[in-house]
């Protein structure tokens, strides 16, 4: 029998969307105020969804521990109160949610007690944004 489980987690970081190859004009309009020169923050909410079969011991679809400690130990303690444009993995990339999305799904692939189907992160409360790899 496959189940599926959600578990949330809240962090908050800062970020600037820019486009070095772009004039300041076409940063401001493609981005807006998100294209604020010192940046500006949310306080993201990251859903994952995980499936597997129930365990027939433990009645689980994995041990809530394991993902909650992988959770803060690479993705909380990583993006935590930290300016997205400043870390490694958006070197060449816009830290856009979207882009976030994809790196949180690739840093998830080291999981392995359960499968990954998808996650989804709210950056306000009306912008989400889901990724289920590809």
């Amino acid at each position: 029998m496959k189940a599926y489980l959600g578990r949330r987690y809240r962090f908050s970081a800062s970020h600037r969307l820019h486009v070095d190859g772009f004039s300041d004009e076409r940063n401001r309009e493609v981005f807006g105020k998100c294209n604020n020169p010192f940046g500006h923050g949310h306080n993201y909410w990251l859903e994952i969804v995980l499936s597997g079969k129930v365990d027939p011991t433990t009645g689980m679809v994995c041990n809530l521990v394991e993902i909650d400690e992988f959770a803060h130990q690479r993705l909380v303690a990583k993006f935590d109160h930290q300016n997205l444009n400043t870390l490694p993995e958006f070197a060449a990339l816009v830290p856009s949610t979207e882009n976030l999305a994809i790196v949180i799904w690739e840093i998830l692939k080291g999981f392995t007690a359960a499968k990954v189907e998808k996650i989804r992160i709210e950056e306000t409360p009306n912008n989400s944004f889901e990724y289920r790899g590809e």
